[in-house]
Formats: C-alpha cells, sequence, structure tokens
C-alpha cells in the first residue's frame, strides 16, 4: 500500500501537506503547481488503487465557446454553464471560466483539470496543444477531440430513433425532418448526427425519407427559413408529423406554420429536441425530448475526476438518453 509518507519524500513537500491535499481540507492553501506535483506523484506511485472510496477536489477551469449570435442556441449553453457554476459551488470547488482556448492553454499550470461548453469551432491544432499541457479535460454535449479528451453528450441516434418508433405506435406513417448541417471541425463542414440517424432509421423500417429538409444553421430564422421551404415544396403532401432537430429550429418553423395556417396538431404534428423553456410559450407549446443538464453536470464532473486520478485510462464517450415531455403539438396515445 502507497502511503502518505512515500508521496511526501517522491514530491518534497511534507506529509501534512499531503495529507490535508489527500483528505480534502477545505483550509488548506497551496498553490496549483504545488497541487499538481502532489497528484502527479500520488498517480505514479498507484496511490488511489489502495484508496478508492476517496474522492478529490480538483481546481478547474471552465472552457465556454458561444458565439452570441443565437439567444435560444445560447440559452442551452449558458443553462448548462449556470448548472456547472452551482454544482462548482456546492461541492466546494474551484473554477475559473476562459473564453477563449488560448487564455487557457497560457494559464493551464493552474489547474487540473476543464469541463467544455458550446459548440464554437475550435481547431485540431488548438486541442493538441491544450492536450500538452492539460490533458485533463472533458466537453459536455460536443465532443470535438475525442481522441484527445472525453465527453458527456446526450444519446442523440437514441433519441431520433424513439421518435420514429413513437410516431408509428401512433399509427403515423408519413414522416418529415427539419434540421440544421452539423458542426464545422478544422474547415471541414460535418453532417449533423440527428438527420443521419433519421435517414437511417427511416430506411430501415421501409419509409419514406422524401420529407427530410436539412440546410443552414440552427437558428430560429433558419427553422422559419425551412418551415416556409417545407410548406411551398409539400403544401398538397404535408407529412402527418415532423421530427425537428432542436426547439431552437423548432420555434421558427412553427412561426412559418401558423403565417400559413397550417394547424398543429391538426394539419401535422410535430416533436422537437432539448426541452428548452420556450417551447412551453409558443402554439402550440411543443412536446420535446428533454435532455437533463444537471445530470450531464454531474457526470462531467464525475468523469474529470476519476481522470485526473486514473490519467492513463482510455478516453470515454457517454451517451445519456432523453425523456420525453408531452405537450399539445403531439400527444401520444397510448397503446
Amino acid at each position: 500500500m502507497r502511503t502518505i509518507k512515500e508521496i511526501a519524500l517522491k514530491s518534497g513537500y511534507s506529509p501534512a501537506t499531503v495529507s490535508r491535499l489527500l483528505n480534502n481540507d477545505p483550509n488548506l492553501s497551496i498553490t496549483a503547481d504545488t497541487k499538481n506535483k502532489i497528484l502527479e506523484i500520488a498517480n505514479k506511485l498507484g496511490y488511489w488503487e489502495d484508496h478508492q472510496e476517496k474522492k478529490i477536489k480538483p481546481t478547474i477551469a471552465l472552457l465556454y465557446r458561444v458565439n452570441h449570435k443565437e439567444q435560444l442556441q445560447d440559452e442551452y449553453f449558458t443553462s448548462l454553464k449556470q448548472a456547472l457554476v452551482s454544482t462548482v459551488e456546492r461541492d466546494a470547488l474551484k473554477m475559473k471560466t476562459f473564453y477563449d482556448i488560448e487564455d487557457l492553454i497560457k494559464n493551464a499550470s493552474l489547474f487540473q483539470g476543464f469541463i467544455g461548453v458550446g459548440a464554437e469551432p475550435i481547431e485540431n491544432a488548438q486541442l493538441v496543444k491544450l492536450h500538452k499541457v492539460l490533458p485533463n479535460g472533458v466537453f459536455v454535449d460536443t465532443n470535438p477531440a475525442p481522441e484527445l479528451f472525453d465527453s458527456i453528450r446526450p444519446n442523440l441516434p437514441f433519441t431520433v430513433k424513439n421518435a420514429i418508433d413513437l410516431f408509428i405506435k401512433n399509427g403515423i406513417n408519413k414522416i418529415g425532418f427539419i434540421g440544421g448541417v452539423g458542426p464545422k471541425h478544422d474547415h471541414i463542414q460535418e453532417n449533423d448526427l440527428r438527420s443521419i440517424t433519421f435517414v437511417e432509421y427511416m430506411k430501415t423500417r421501409g419509409m419514406d425519407t422524401k420529407w427530410t429538409c436539412v440546410e443552414g444553421p440552427v437558428s430560429v430564422e433558419n427553422g422559419y427559413k425551412l418551415g416556409k421551404m417545407v410548406l411551398a415544396k409539400y403544401k398538397n403532401d404535408l407529412p402527418e408529423a415532423f421530427l425537428i432537430a432542436s426547439d431552437t429550429l423548432a420555434v421558427g418553423v412553427l412561426q412559418a406554420f401558423n403565417e400559413k395556417n397550417v394547424n398543429v396538431p391538426k394539419d401535422t404534428k410535430i416533436l422537437s429536441i432539448n426541452n428548452s423553456n420556450v417551447v412551453k410559450y409558443v402554439s402550440p407549446p411543443l412536446s420535446s425530448f428533454n435532455i437533463n443538464q444537471q445530470e450531464m453536470i454531474d457526470m462531467a464532473l464525475d468523469t474529470l475526476t476519476h481522470l485526473i486520478i486514473r490519467p492513463d485510462r482510455p478516453k470515454i464517450d457517454i451517451r445519456m438518453n432523453t425523456n420525453l415531455v408531452v405537450r399539445k403539438s403531439f400527444v401520444p396515445q397510448e397503446k
């Protein structure tokens, strides 16, 4: 069994300092360099193998990346950030927020790990630089570099399949999909996972995918544009229901439908994803798959803590299932 005395000897700090750190003494005041060195020695000596019941309280950074161009999209990540801030305060952790990855890279020595929130693109070269100086990181909701960092994400493929199955169980066979394009990474435009899953799963179920409309950013404005495009193209052949990739798009689509007197849910039904606050107040209120943000934050912090004491373990990508919150835009009939 590796002892505190051995860690103290290897690190050059007193047994008292080492003991207070590893036992999360709230009154201990030491520099980030001291904390990093003691934890590094503890990891190398295999201290945690004999003390798996212990949890450390690391000093962490929040890398927050939003563009402030789309209020509803920003609201989702703002809510994630607030959940993290509240949890950090509850658990008596120390955290500093960075809005620029280069600033975090410059200050990496002050932290044992970081949490990434937001969907703004990051160059892969920057992520590699960050990994060299701060390898312990967990991204929440996104996964820009799965080979470098852990991630906690909503299980969107399961959500899309669940939505399609639910429509079919309710006798709906003409199903449409409205979504935006996926993230851009290193100047490469990726396809959105929700639209990919929708097309593939519909085909496996032998369903027609002609009502699939995917274009542009995830914004209310683009949702409104896509809603008008769908009505212009299929005004005499609307599907019985639409799955919309996010509440942000759904709000715009609903505006376009309301303008043309398309009655939801009478003329077509709508299911959305995210369950943001606004969907309760649109007309009609939207049925939406809820993403449990607090649970994702709790899992991210647990994953980061585990990574700090097990830095050589394989990277992980955790998918968390969603649950449907039923409102007026689609009310499933129990069967």
